[in-house]
């Protein structure tokens, strides 16, 4: 998460500071549910969930009530929503897979895991199935959500992939999403947003001399 740390130097320099790129928005979504798991579980030892330990300590974020991520989760969803336009039943998902799958704080561990896991395989996919439909100029937003959430209902729906590649991690992806809870709502504005994102920032040097 060291992204946010680029921000605070941002502004020492008193130089314009960017908001929304895609590891900032994918930092504030652990933040949010690592801080859910923390609130929910009674979770003292800051060390359980290291993304809400360095948000708080960049962003001076002070403990109310007592309570360890409390704090983090209203400060990261107010981030969310305001920077990145993001819904209240993002959240809620979000609520509701965290309180279904971490009864236990023996629960925490395997649920990052599994998260990740989820989060990694979807991108991929995706990036795999939709690729020059990534090109669409982000002025057509619609279009290009609506081509998202076609995607990610044929992820969710579809039996039989003919690569071999892209039908596993398909099936994979499926399994997360069965066991976390996640509606295809919740991927398609998560991937959405991600790939606005990724549109916006500037392509490294060897990819613009390609062009």
């Amino acid at each position: 998460m060291g992204i946010f740390a680029s921000l605070f130097k941002k502004d020492s320099e008193q130089s314009p500071k960017v908001i929304g790129n895609v590891e900032d928005f994918v930092s504030l979504t652990r933040v949010y549910f690592q801080s859910v798991i923390a609130v929910n579980l009674g979770i003292t030892n800051i060390r359980v969930v290291p993304d809400v330990a360095q948000f708080k300590r960049l962003f001076k974020i002070p403990t109310q009530a007592g309570k360890l991520g409390m704090g983090e989760k209203t400060a990261a969803r107010k981030m969310l929503m305001q920077d990145y336009g993001i819904s209240d039943n993002f959240f809620k998902e979000i609520d509701n897979s965290v309180k279904k799958n971490c009864r236990t704080q023996n629960d925490v561990q395997s649920y990052l895991f599994m998260y990740q896991g989820f989060s990694s395989d979807l991108m991929m996919l995706m990036g795999n199935l939709m690729q020059w439909k990534f090109r669409v100029p982000s002025i057509f937003k619609g279009a290009l959500r609506t081509m998202t959430a076609k995607t990610v209902h044929d992820v969710c729906t579809k039996t039989v992939w003919k690569a071999d590649d892209v039908h596993k991690t398909a099936m994979a992806v499926k399994q997360y999403k069965e066991r976390l809870g996640y509606s295809e709502e919740w991927m398609t504005e998560y991937v959405y947003n991600v790939v606005m994102l990724a549109k916006k920032e500037p392509k490294k040097k060897n990819e613009v001399s390609k062009a």
